[in-house]
């Protein structure tokens, strides 16, 4: 199963890396490397991740990666990585619209 990143995904990732690169930039180097190994998993596994909770839907799931939330969608041929969030942000419904 392919995984496609949104472009929303895409920027959050960015932003977490560069706010813990200002204080170890080597620990956010190897945080992006350790999201991505997380992430390959759900290629051969893509239900392992639970329901999200302000969803309840069944094809829009999330992963947990330290205190973060990697959110996502499984449709027939691909995984769509829609956003990060942190643990104890609740998704919006502007994080599925933009994905």
């Amino acid at each position: 199963m392919n995984v496609i990143w949104s472009p929303l995904a895409i920027e959050r990732l960015a932003e977490i890396t560069d706010y813990i690169a200002q204080d170890n930039p080597s620990a956010a180097e190897k945080w992006v490397q350790n999201i991505f190994k997380r992430v390959e998993h759900l290629q051969r596994f893509p239900e392992i991740g639970r329901l999200v909770p302000e969803l309840s839907r069944p094809d829009i799931r999330e992963i947990l990666f330290k205190n973060y939330r990697i959110i996502y969608r499984i449709e027939s041929q691909q995984l769509s990585i829609l956003t990060i969030r942190h643990g104890k942000q609740l998704l919006s419904g502007d994080d599925l619209r933009q994905s």
